[in-house]
């Protein structure tokens, strides 16, 4: 007799269930304790629909509630007061630092403390995980509960999102480029519902040698639009053109837009570099750390081709810890500085000075 194959979700697809919801704007139900909606997509009749079940509490990065002067008593995160008759403006204003010049002042703010703040750690981590805001808006659960809201527990949600993908090829086939005719694009898929990862293999490196190897994350506007405030774009073609000329690499596609924390967010932190803050303060600003990536992932994308040490393409020494950290051996870290441009000196000057990349 063989074991029944189990028909319900998994945390890992509850987590995704949540994500979603989130991001359509709908509250989760975390630990059967309290609701959780991510502000930037919250409605203001589900605002309403949530104030009236009780007194709200605003969950913001310790980076976000820093620039709002707003006490932070859990170490990584501030839970706000929201006062009676707050409408959705007020909220939003807390969460995006779009407006923060020009109305500087959001308070005063009160910031809560005791009690369980593993609750809104789990909600700020989920909003995160969608590519949302990191703010997110909680009230006590009614008794009953609504119906159809989709339940998870904080533990297990922060325990789930810890863990490392399981990355699955999904398809391969030969890719001639510019750069190689001898190109091959593998897909691999992540068992926790994130975005696929590419593999582009030039040539038939062996696996018994070090290869030269590329981490490179997804840069819609450097690598598409050939944008001139970031380096990307000129960094993805010398890879693959150096590659091209030894006959042999391999360059991994990472989708983690904008350091980890998407296309949409990666646009705020480009409308507040306009405003002169750099990079890393932006991130801050908006709620998110330097660099919100994962690179486990691209160990183990190195892991599933078959390689177990690489010449590494990079300025940035993190990457070089991380696949070292991963089991990957980094025999020689092999320069990529091109791309300097009048648009992006500043950004590159303070990748160097705070993220310590070598240039």
């Amino acid at each position: 007799m063989t074991d029944a194959i189990p028909l319900g979700p998994t945390p890992a697809e509850h987590l995704n269930r949540a994500r979603a919801d989130l991001r359509m704007g709908l509250p989760v139900i975390v630990s059967g304790q309290v609701l959780a909606a991510a502000v930037e997509t919250l409605s203001p009749e589900r605002l309403a629909a949530m104030a009236a079940l009780g007194p709200l509490t605003l969950a913001l990065t310790a980076r976000r509630a820093e620039t709002l002067k707003a006490r932070v008593y859990d170490t990584d995160l501030a839970r706000i007061a929201v006062p009676e008759g707050t409408d959705l403006g007020w909220l939003r204003a807390l969460a995006d630092p779009a407006d923060d010049l020009r109305v500087p002042m959001k308070g005063p703010l009160r910031s809560e403390r005791g009690g369980d703040a593993g609750l809104a750690r789990a909600g700020i981590a989920l909003a995160k995980s969608a590519q949302l805001l990191p703010a997110v808006l909680l009230v006590a659960l009614p008794a009953p509960a609504p119906e159809g809201l989709t339940r998870i527990d904080a533990a297990t949600t922060l325990a789930t999102l810890e863990q490392e993908a399981i990355l699955a090829p999904v398809a391969a086939a030969r890719v001639p480029m510019r750069a190689a005719e001898a190109g091959r694009l593998h897909i691999f898929r992540p068992d926790d519902g994130g975005e696929e990862h590419y593999a582009i293999e030039i040539g038939t490196p062996p696996r018994d040698k070090p290869v030269l190897a590329r981490l490179h994350s997804a840069c819609f506007t450097g690598d598409v639009l050939g944008s001139l405030k970031c380096d990307c774009g000129p960094q993805l073609d010398a890879a693959l053109t150096q590659m091209g000329h030894k006959g042999a690499g391999v360059l991994l596609y990472l989708n983690q837009e904008g350091r980890g924390i998407g296309l949409a967010n990666k646009m705020r932190a480009y409308s507040l570099q306009d405003q002169g803050f750099d990079t890393v303060e932006a991130n801050h600003r908006l709620g998110f750390e330097d660099d919100e990536r994962d690179f486990r992932i691209g160990a183990a994308l190195l892991r599933k081709l078959g390689f177990s040490s690489v010449r590494l393409l990079t300025n940035n020494p993190a990457k070089v810890a991380m696949l070292e950290a991963n089991g990957i051996n980094v025999v020689e870290r092999v320069p990529l500085k091109v791309g300097l441009s009048r648009h992006n000196a500043a950004y590159l000057a303070t990748k160097a000075a705070k993220s310590g990349h070598i240039l």
